[in-house]
């Protein structure tokens, strides 16, 4: 069994207990609960904590996983590696607080990973919503705009991908209040990290899929084409031309990737920001 604690409060909470035994004892507020894992949330000390519990996806799952050629999440080992990588990198994200694994059978193996309630925040989705009806200062969207692509820049860069990058899984600060954001006071945490991907190098697939997920979920939010064309300059640190007349193929598999998640999610064509 593998237990490491970061925090002294949820060290003296777990006390002599098993923290296996007492995380399944705990009566906290079901956030999710699906494929072998339930995410609660509960308090210690009035501090809001997250825990995500993995108790085994089963072989049949791992194996529907395998045969799709997608690699299964066997436990909280994934998102704790990824939180600390994301932390070197100067990425603000979740703060994980407490991390275990017990078992060696990758079907029933049991893990958890505890993080720290990320509160005033507000996903970027929900921030942008209105923006196709009231536009935000143009210096905003634009700071918006440059420090998304910096992040998923830097995610590609250093051989991670995120699976689910959708413009909800960015927190948007929101402490210094809504209308008190500017250019100066952004800061954007990225979350939802469970199924994130680490090798050396990211294939080209899966950073198709992130950009392509980015794009979809930013569609209907009120952006333009010029909007478009500086996430890509950001994104690449190149010049939009040599961007664009340098991996030209890349950018239609993103495009064609976004239109079939519009139509799943949707039933209709999207109104292509590229065109």
């Amino acid at each position: 069994m593998q237990v490491v604690v970061r925090s002294d409060r949820v060290k003296q909470w777990f006390g002599a207990d098993d923290p296996f035994e007492k995380l399944q004892r705990l009566q906290g507020q079901v956030v999710r609960c699906k494929e072998g894992r339930t995410t609660q949330r509960f308090e210690i000390a009035q501090q809001g904590y997250y825990v995500k519990l993995h108790e085994g996806v089963g072989w049949r799952e791992i194996i529907k996983n395998l045969l799709q050629l997608r690699l299964p999440v066997l436990g909280a080992t994934n998102e704790w590696q990824a939180i600390n990588r994301l932390q070197q990198l100067g990425i603000h994200t979740l703060d994980a607080v407490a991390f275990g694994k017990r078992g060696i059978n990758p079907a029933t193996q049991c893990s958890f990973v505890m993080t720290k309630e990320l509160t005033q925040t507000l996903s970027l989705a929900k921030f942008c919503e209105k923006w196709a009806c009231c536009a935000p200062t143009i210096t905003l969207k634009r700071c918006l705009i440059d420090k998304v692509a910096e992040i998923t820049r830097s995610l590609h860069r250093h051989g991670m991908n995120h699976r689910d990058l959708y413009i909800c899984h960015f927190l948007l600060d929101v402490a210094s209040g809504v209308d008190q954001l500017d250019e100066k006071n952004v800061t954007l945490y990225l979350v939802d990290l469970h199924r994130v991907g680490m090798r050396s190098a990211v294939p080209t697939r899966w950073l198709v899929k992130d950009i392509a997920s980015l794009y979809f979920s930013a569609m209907d939010i009120g952006l333009n084409k010029r909007d478009i064309y500086r996430f890509i300059k950001r994104y690449t640190g190149l010049p939009l031309k040599a961007a664009l007349v340098d991996n030209p193929l890349f950018w239609k598999k993103v495009q064609r990737k976004a239109h079939k998640l519009y139509w799943r999610d949707w039933n209709k064509a999207p109104n292509d920001l590229f065109e």
